[in-house]
This record gives C-alpha cells, sequence and structure tokens, in this order.
C-alpha cells in the first residue's frame, strides 16, 4: 500500500525529472549557431534584381559617382523542416532584395561594401555572408552603401 510519504516523494521526483527536461528543451530550443554560406549562391537565385549590382566586402567594383547612403537590412525566416543552408540561402536572399530595393528608391544602381551585420557587429567577406540558424527561425543581417556607380 502507498502510503503519503511515498506519493510525496514520487511526486518529488517527477517535478525534478520535468524541471530538467524543461532545461534541455530549453537549450536545445534556443540554437544560434553562425555559419557562413557562399554569396554566389543567393545571387544567382531567380528573384534576386540583376539591375542593382551586389559587392560583398571589398570585391572590386566601377568607379563611384555618387554615394547614396548605408543602410542596414535584418531579415529572418522559418527554418522548421529546412536544412540551415536552405533556410539561410532563403533570408538572406530576402536581405539582398531589401538592400536592392533600397538602391532603387534612392536611386542608385549598386551597392557597395556590403557586410554581415548581426547585432550591430559587422563582419565582412568577398564571398561569403553570416547566418544565424536556431532550430525554428534562421537570420541574416547586412549593411551595404548604396551608390551611383559609372557604366
Amino acid at each position: 500500500m502507498l502510503t503519503y510519504k511515498m506519493i510525496s516523494s514520487f511526486a518529488k521526483a517527477a517535478t525534478l525529472g520535468a524541471a530538467l527536461i524543461l532545461v534541455g528543451a530549453q537549450g536545445a530550443l534556443a540554437r544560434n549557431e553562425t555559419q557562413l554560406y557562399p554569396v554566389s549562391g543567393v545571387l544567382s537565385m531567380p528573384g534576386a534584381d540583376k539591375e542593382i549590382a551586389m559587392y560583398f566586402g571589398n570585391t572590386p567594383h566601377p568607379k563611384v559617382l555618387k554615394e547614396l547612403g548605408t543602410y542596414p537590412t535584418n531579415r529572418k525566416t522559418n527554418s522548421f523542416g529546412k536544412s540551415d543552408q536552405e533556410a539561410c540561402n532563403w533570408v538572406a536572399l530576402a536581405a539582398v532584395k531589401s538592400l536592392q530595393e533600397r538602391a532603387f528608391k534612392e536611386g542608385g544602381n549598386a551597392v557597395i561594401n556590403i557586410r554581415s551585420y548581426y547585432k550591430k557587429k559587422e563582419v565582412s567577406h568577398d564571398d561569403q555572408f553570416e547566418c544565424h540558424a536556431g532550430s525554428f527561425v534562421a537570420g541574416v543581417g547586412l549593411i551595404g552603401d548604396v551608390v551611383k556607380l559609372a557604366k
């Protein structure tokens, strides 16, 4: 026969077990891995505007005729059921399109000196972008200089 003391001990053990499971699950949900992926894969995706040139890092470009401002963009996407690279490419395309739309709006024909921009920390690569992949969300932040380049 179960006594009150035995039931109380089982209840405490169950509560402790549930708490440990929640702490472990919370850690799994909080995944935020920094990854680098090639820019070329994103710029060749359908949907990237070919009229607004994109130059990452210190990639050489034609002469700047007019500087139109520096603009950041920060995009997120649902990554559930996708590989990190698939989610990161998708969200990077959204960030690239955002910068291209800004260039068009400002009268520019290019965005130069594009760098990754996560939590206001800039990281520059000529051929890669930084993505932060979590269990359910992937994010890409970019910042770049909108310009009018010589043809």
